[in-house]
Formats: structure tokens, C-alpha cells, sequence
């Protein structure tokens, strides 16, 4: 049996993780070393203070409510919320936490997640974007969409689809090569952003085909409007490697309810009306 063990805050002072005790005002009462590496604040700077003065200021109500959880007696073992270090930048933070009463103490164990967090957002950017353009992918496209038609069935507000196919883009890549195809979709992308209202969402979803929601657009004659307006801005010339390049798009409109009343109803009926205008140039 061992009867010379060290004193418990040096073992602790040992962990990669900030080990912390709060009291039921919310207030630190003992962090170790690592706290200072992950925070970047002393334990003179800290003990005694709110510990929920460190927490980002968008993520603090809904932290408060974890420790109400935490006190009533909830086991937490994967909260994450974000801290300001001192340096003034945020921190991610995977906390386990649970409620001592007879000391009426909560500790927490805190690990920093910051680049777990940033290579998660990476993950989520390039399963939910097209990665030539950037925009949205059609994934993407269908998530918006379903929301999109939710929100104008309880609100009553308009919803449009516009589908827009590049004309004669073929031409490019037989001209120019594919590398110069991509760089032109680029520049396209770049431009039906530009025109577009804020709120509206363009979404590449394959080859030289996108789709734009225009939330609260809800007559045929103001999705025109913002239809012409895209192809007047596509239309302006592109320089290639291989010379100018003149582009233009068919377009299709389908408008919520009208034109149906899910978003595969909303996308066939532009699509349709897509290959209806394209057949009339």
C-alpha cells in the first residue's frame, strides 16, 4: 500500500486538460495549470470571478443553462461552447461536468477542441458546397429548398425557383480546354451572386446547371425580372486564354404553389420550363 501520495493539485496540475471548481454562485474556486495554458489566465486572475465572464458572449445563455442542468443533478460529458482567451481570441471547449452537493462545488473538466472544431467546419463546408465554385451543392440545395417551402406554407409569402443552364458552354472546353471551363464557372458563380437579392440562394448542382431560390419572389413577373437580370450580367464578355468569350443562359421559372408544392414539384417544373426556353433560342 502506498502511503506517500502527493498532494491532489499536483497531480492534477500534471493533466492536459483545465481541471476547474465552481461554486453555486458561479464563481472558480480552483483551477490547475493547464486551465492558464488552455485560457490563458493565472489562477491569481481568475479564482473568485464569475467563470461565466469568459465565455463568448453568444454562447453564455445557453452555457448557463448547462450548469442548471449540471446542478440539478445531470452528468455532462460533451458540452461544447467557445471562451475568449486572454490573448482575445475564442477557444473551443469539450467540457465534463458534474455536481458535488455535499460541497455544493461543480467541477469541470475542459478540454480545447479548436482545431477538432475547425477540421469539423471544413468537413461540413465540402459536404454541403461545390468545391469548383464554391456555391452550394445540391445537397445543399435540397435542405434549403425543404425550408424554403415550409417557411412559405405557414407564412403565406412567395417562393420562386429559377434553373438556369449555361448555353453553348461545351464550346469552351472544346475551344479552350477544361481548366478554362472551370475558371469561367468560377467567374459565373462570382456573377449570380452579384445578382441576386440578399436572402436569395444560388446552388450549383452539376455541369453547367444552377439553381437560385428567390424567398418571397411571388409572381412569374418579378422572378423575370431578377431572371433578366442574371443574364444580363452573364452576358457580359469573358476573357479567356484563347480569346473573348460571349455567354448567355436559358432559364426556367417555377413559382410556390402554383407551379407545385414540394420542392421535387418546385425544381422538375423549372427544369421543364428551362428546357422550354432553351428550345426557343
Amino acid at each position: 500500500m502506498i502511503t506517500n501520495l502527493p498532494p491532489l493539485d499536483e497531480v492534477l496540475d500534471l493533466l492536459p486538460d483545465a481541471v476547474c471548481l465552481v461554486d453555486t454562485e458561479g464563481c472558480l474556486r480552483f483551477v490547475n495549470a493547464s486551465f492558464e495554458r488552455i485560457f490563458g489566465y493565472a489562477p491569481d486572475e481568475v479564482l473568485g470571478k464569475p467563470i461565466f465572464d469568459l465565455v463568448h458572449p453568444d454562447d453564455r445563455g445557453e452555457t448557463r443553462q448547462q450548469a442548471e442542468h449540471v446542478m440539478a443533478g445531470t452528468l455532462q460529458r460533451h458540452f461544447r461552447n467557445r471562451y475568449v482567451h486572454k490573448a482575445g481570441h475564442s477557444v473551443d471547449i469539450q467540457w465534463s461536468a458534474q455536481w458535488l452537493p455535499d460541497r455544493g462545488l461543480r467541477i469541470g473538466v475542459a478540454r480545447e477542441v479548436t482545431e477538432l472544431r475547425r477540421a469539423e467546419r471544413e468537413l461540413e463546408h465540402r459536404a454541403s458546397h461545390d468545391p469548383l465554385t464554391e456555391l452550394p451543392n445540391r445537397h445543399q440545395l435540397q435542405c434549403k429548398l425543404q425550408y424554403a417551402v415550409e417557411h412559405a406554407i405557414r407564412t403565406g409569402e412567395g417562393l420562386t425557383v429559377l434553373y438556369l443552364d449555361l448555353d453553348d458552354f461545351k464550346k469552351v472546353n472544346d475551344r479552350c480546354g477544361h481548366s478554362a471551363g472551370d475558371h469561367l464557372l468560377r467567374d459565373v458563380a462570382k456573377r449570380l451572386q452579384l445578382g441576386l437579392r440578399q436572402g436569395d440562394l444560388v446552388a450549383r448542382i452539376g455541369g453547367d446547371e444552377f439553381v437560385a431560390l428567390l424567398p418571397g419572389c411571388c409572381d412569374t413577373q418579378a422572378a423575370r425580372v431578377v431572371a433578366d437580370g442574371i443574364r444580363a450580367r452573364l452576358s457580359a464578355p469573358y476573357t479567356l486564354p484563347d480569346g473573348v468569350f460571349h455567354l448567355d443562359a436559358s432559364v426556367g421559372i417555377a413559382c410556390f404553389p402554383a407551379d407545385g408544392n414540394d420542392p421535387d414539384a418546385l425544381l422538375s417544373h423549372a427544369d421543364r420550363a428551362m428546357y422550354a426556353a432553351k428550345a426557343r433560342r
